[in-house]
């Protein structure tokens, strides 16, 4: 039987699920269930966040809200979107200046 795949979460969904618990109250494995998480995965997210959000308060920083968060993920996302344009451009851009460039150089 093969070895099991490990699954890997981006930073912005363990802060996330973090949330889940510390925002709202509810239990970490009652989140890990939803989420179909492992609760010891969970728990260590949620205690990473804790202390992230201790260190930014002991130094006059306030943690986003919610909504807030949900803004920034939202503008991560369509500037990964852009980039991927911008990527596309440039070598479209690069292949027709090629091509001109051959047209005009076999005449």
């Amino acid at each position: 039987m093969p070895p099991r795949k490990r699954r890997s979460f981006t930073a912005e969904y363990k802060v996330e699920a973090a949330h889940r618990v510390i925002d709202t109250g509810r239990t970490i494995a009652e989140v890990a269930r939803e989420l179909g998480l492992n609760e010891a995965l969970l728990g260590g997210w949620v205690k990473d966040e804790r202390r992230r959000i201790e260190a930014a308060a002991s130094h006059g920083e306030k943690p986003l809200d919610p909504a807030e968060r949900a803004e920034l993920l939202r503008l991560r996302r369509q500037v990964a979107e852009q980039d991927k344009d911008i990527a596309f451009l440039k070598k479209a851009s690069a292949y027709f200046a090629a091509m001109q460039q051959n047209r005009n150089g076999s005449s």
